[in-house]
């Protein structure tokens, strides 16, 4: 697979025009909910209720969509990590999380149009969410629901 590296961290845009956010939600989740298909929830919903592969947290942070110190403060702990890699994979809210923060920078980059402008956005405090950075919203439920209404509003 021929890659191309974009602004930022180390991103890549794939050959087949997709980002590395894309290619992990593809990669982990299935096909359609690379493409943001809603029938995908269910791909989805599965590969998260059986652990995604500790390889999955390595992608997303090889591919630059997440730093090592993003992973430890939302998605689990640098000691436990250590322990899942023992089990090769991530217990079922483990993944949840992690499915959640790369599914929101996914969107970002297909709202924003550009994976190096998502980088930013995710990263930049933000008038729409009270000053708050995007990716420190991500940790909870509530706080990824206003973040995706956000990135709503952008796209429409």
């Amino acid at each position: 697979m021929t890659t191309r590296k974009a602004q930022g961290r180390g991103r890549t845009r794939r050959a087949s025009g997709r980002s590395a956010a894309q290619e992990w939600v593809g990669l982990f989740a299935g096909e359609r909910a690379a493409r943001f298909d809603l029938g995908a929830d269910l791909e989805m919903a599965e590969a998260v209720g059986r652990g995604l592969p500790t390889r999955a947290v390595d992608a997303a942070v090889r591919s630059g969509i997440l730093e090592a110190e993003d992973v430890h403060r939302l998605v689990v702990s640098k000691r436990t990590l250590q322990r899942r890699r023992d089990e090769h994979r991530l217990s079922p809210e483990e993944s949840d999380k992690l499915a959640r923060v790369v599914r929101a920078v996914a969107r970002a980059e297909v709202a924003l149009g550009d994976a190096a402008k998502a980088e930013r956005w995710i990263r930049l405090p933000n008038r729409a969410l009270d000053g708050h950075r995007p990716l420190d919203l991500l940790g909870s439920d509530g706080g990824a629901r206003a973040v995706e209404k956000v990135l709503g509003r952008i796209e429409h």
